[in-house]
This record gives structure tokens, sequence and C-alpha cells, in this order.
């Protein structure tokens, strides 16, 4: 049986110090402690690691450690939302999203051509850069190739892209795809719309994707998935891993809960029913603002790697 500690605070304690000592507190920090667990198991034993996350967490400041994530090679397979995109974009040309709070005068900031999401500021004339930006990517884009799978096209974008702290420039650097099935849902769905206009025969393929995510992936090898929030992102995901068996390591970050229904509080024991997660696939969901939750696993998962030898040169 395992009792309850209390949590005593030392000088010099350290993020894997701390989140170890999560296990013996009980309630969400348990659960956090037990997600460092999985997430371990699925690198010690070579899985194929999905991370899936949707675009709130990029207008965040996790964008910067998503893409040092893919330099020092947890993921396989990213799964992100069209919004993810666009935001990693506006972003590596120079756009500065802002803090403000969660009860700003709305109708104000829509004046001044300020959107909010959350406590986060973009402003508009941002959206105005992106857009003459993607006017000439998708022009390059399109002198190479008409007919463009997403992932394709994603890959391609993350070519041109300059700024290192980019989700799209690591991940085609480290050669790992970046699925997003929703791509027109955001600004940029809605320039691959004008561009079309204008180019009738350049088509972006999203139903390519299933192809190869599912040519990707097969029953004897090991897989894993540390989704972040829901929607479309994790269940594309996890559809992939049940036609291929179903996966052996799942940690579910999200804030939602399964009284809704919905795919983003849907739980790991809920996935088995379907075969998404294998009867003995070992999981833990942490309910919880990922923004906190997520940096505090991964730094202690890091540290425990780095320490084992099985991190990539994140040059």
């Amino acid at each position: 049986m395992k009792l309850v500690k209390d949590f005593l605070w030392h000088e010099g304690i350290r993020a894997e110090e701390l989140v170890d000592s999560f296990g013996s507190l009980g309630y969400q920090a348990t659960e956090l402690s037990e997600a460092v667990k999985v997430v371990l198991k699925m690198k010690r034993t070579g899985a194929k690691v999905f991370l899936t996350f949707t675009s709130n967490m990029v207008t965040s400041g996790l964008r910067g450690f998503f893409s040092q994530l893919c330099k020092l090679g947890i993921p396989n397979i990213l799964v992100t939302t069209s919004g993810a995109i666009e935001e990693d974009i506006m972003k590596s040309l120079g756009e500065n999203f802002e803090i403000t709070n969660f009860n700003a005068d709305d109708t104000a900031m829509h004046e001044r051509g300020e959107n909010r999401v959350g406590n986060l500021l973009i402003h508009t004339s941002g959206y105005m850069k992106f857009e003459d930006k993607m006017s000439e990517f998708l022009g390059k884009i399109y002198e190479k190739k008409k007919r463009i799978s997403a992932s394709e096209l994603i890959y391609e974008l993350g070519l041109m892209i300059e700024d290192e702290n980019s989700i799209l420039l690591q991940a085609s650097k480290n050669k790992i795809p970046i699925y997003c099935p929703g791509i027109a849902d955001s600004s940029f769905g809605f320039q691959l719309y004008m561009f079309q206009q204008k180019h009738p025969d350049f088509i972006v393929d999203v139903i390519k994707d299933m192809e190869r995510i599912n040519v990707d992936l097969n029953f004897d090898e090991k897989k894993g998935l540390i989704s972040l929030g829901g929607s479309i992102s994790k269940h594309y995901a996890i559809f992939a891993a049940l036609l291929s068996g179903g996966f052996d390591y799942a940690v579910y970050m999200t804030t939602s809960h399964a009284s809704s229904g919905s795919m983003s509080g849907a739980t790991t024991q809920e996935a088995k029913s379907w075969g998404k997660i294998k009867d003995d696939g070992e999981a833990a969901t942490v309910n919880g603002d990922v923004s906190i939750t997520f940096p505090l696993m991964m730094t202690s998962v890091l540290e425990k790697m780095n320490r084992e030898g099985l991190l990539k040169n994140g040059s």
C-alpha cells in the first residue's frame, strides 16, 4: 500500500525531484507523476510517439518547447489543428503575442484591432503580414507541385521558415510529419482557398494523409500518445492507432471531463472500449491547464532521459 507523504521544500530542489514527490501527494499530482513514468516507458521501449495539441497551445509560450522537443527527438509524429500552423508561421515572421487578462474589454479590443485568446492578445495586423507571406510561400510550392497532401504542404512550408523556434521548421529538419486533418479551419485555410481561386489546379489532398499515417504504423511496433487538449488532433491519432492494434502507452492532459461525452474529455478507459488503447496499455490522465502540467511533466522526463543518455543531440 502506497502512503501519502508530505511535500517539503529544500534549497536546490530540481524539477525532476519535485515531480517525483507528486507521486505521494494524491489527486492530480499523483496522475502527473504517473504520466512521467508512462512517457519514459514510451521512449525506453522505442515506441513511435505521437504528440497531439490544439492551436491555443501554440498561441502560448509552449510553441518553442514543442519545437525543442522535435530537436531532442521526443515525438515521431505531430498532429495539430490549422490555427497552430498559422500561428507558428506568424511567430516565425516576428509577430509578438501579448499577455492581457481574461476580463479585458473585448469591444474596445476589437476596435483597436486586437483579438483575445483567453488572457493572450493577437494583433489583427499580424494576420496581414501572414497573408502576404502565405501568398509568397504557396506560389513557390505551386511551382514544385500542383497536387499535394496536407502533411507535404506543411513540410514544404517548414523548409522556408528561418526561425529556429518554429515547430514547422524543426519538424521538417528532423523528418517529423505534421498531420493537420482540419486544415481549412483557420485563416491559413482561407489563404489556401484564396490561392486556389487563382490556381484551380492547386489541390491540398487531406485524404492522402490517411493513407500515409496508416502505412507509417503497423501492428508489431509499440506506439505511444501524448495528447494535449483534444478535438480533431487527438482523435486523428487514436483512430490511426486503432487500425494498427491500438496504443501501448497514452498520456492525456486536458481541462475537459468525461461527463460531456466529448473527445476532449474522453478517458483512456473509454478509449480501451474502442481498441484505441490496448487492453493492457499503460495510461495516465492529468486534468489541468496544459501550460502548467506539460512543462512540469516533460522537464522531469527530459532530466531522466538526459541522465540515461536517451536524448537526441538537440543541435
